[in-house]
């Protein structure tokens, strides 16, 4: 029976791997301590980091199986589900770093938690680390490591939440080095993204459809909405949302050229559902109303 296990809180989890819990809102978990377990689909009520640290193919999102070798960071949000059931048994291996939302609470790493973007891209986006890197990210861990084992004082938990800040901003590097090395990739998906959007707007898709969003294009490039964000806003310095809002005023520029059809008509063909919508658009990004810039024209 493919049920979903859901691991509610950090010793729950700890557990379940053989790990003692030196805090119930944060853990290093070493996976290698579990017993071999079938193939299950998993979901967790806190944030959650693996680094595999051998080849394993035990981690499964949507329809595909990923391979990862060792160096390579998954992050999950709460309440992401990973994996899928099987009837055979594998071994974990790697470790994962787990921490509660509530660790957060009142600190300004739990402010800033919805800057670090890859906690929602899929697992098919993982951070692949250099061989430096990933000493790096065992540094952190380290750190983190030592506080669990030491006595509670009231340093404690700062350094814990200012050491996984740490971490998480050297993923946010690694992540934008990780862009620029695959840069010849991008630059196909840049491309493409330039192609989907071309087709959409000479096809019915804006008047039946209405505009379109980042993540109907994320989704026909394959890509999490927000990995694909923050792809097109290195590539191209633009947001996606942007980039698809000056495609949209370079097609209408060219529209209202065309004096047979009323302003009206060109903001339902681009795909506007109010008019007054595609207006105000065009002069916050023209300067102009479309109707001041048709007589300009």
């Amino acid at each position: 029976m493919d049920d979903i296990i859901n691991f509610k809180n950090i010793k729950q989890y700890n557990a379940f791997n053989n790990n003692e819990t030196l805090n119930p809102l944060v853990s290093i978990v070493d996976l290698g301590k579990a017993e071999p377990r079938q193939f299950r689909r998993l979901q967790y009520d806190f944030y959650t980091i693996f680094l595999k640290s051998v080849k394993c193919g035990d981690l499964r999102y949507g329809l595909k199986n990923y391979d990862y070798e060792e160096g390579t960071l998954i992050f999950l949000a709460p309440g992401q589900v990973i994996g899928e059931y099987k009837e055979e048994y594998y071994q974990p291996q790697g470790t994962a770093l787990v921490f509660h939302p509530d660790l957060l609470h009142g600190t300004s790493l739990g402010k800033k938690m919805a800057d670090y973007t890859f906690f929602s891209y899929a697992v098919s986006e993982a951070l692949h680390l250099s061989e430096q890197e990933r000493k790096i990210i065992l540094d952190c861990l380290e750190k983190i490591q030592f506080e669990l084992k030491r006595n509670i004082d009231k340093h404690t938990k700062q350094l814990i939440v200012s050491n996984i800040e740490l971490f998480l901003n050297y993923c946010e590097r690694f992540y934008d080095r990780q862009f620029i090395t695959r840069d010849n990739v991008n630059r196909g998906i840049l491309e493409k993204f330039e192609e989907s959007l071309n087709n959409y707007f000479e096809s019915e898709k804006p008047y039946n459809s209405g505009l379109p969003s980042v993540a109907y294009f994320a989704e026909q490039l394959h890509l999490s909405p927000n990995y694909f964000g923050d792809l097109i806003k290195k590539e191209t310095g633009k947001s996606a949302q942007d980039y698809i809002q000056n495609k949209i005023i370079d097609i209408a520029k060219d529209k209202i050229f065309d004096t047979s059809k009323t302003i009206n008509e060109i903001a339902y063909e681009l795909g506007f559902k109010y008019p007054q919508h595609f207006a105000r658009l065009f002069k916050n990004r023209v300067g102009y109303t479309p109707k001041e810039y048709r007589h300009l024209n």
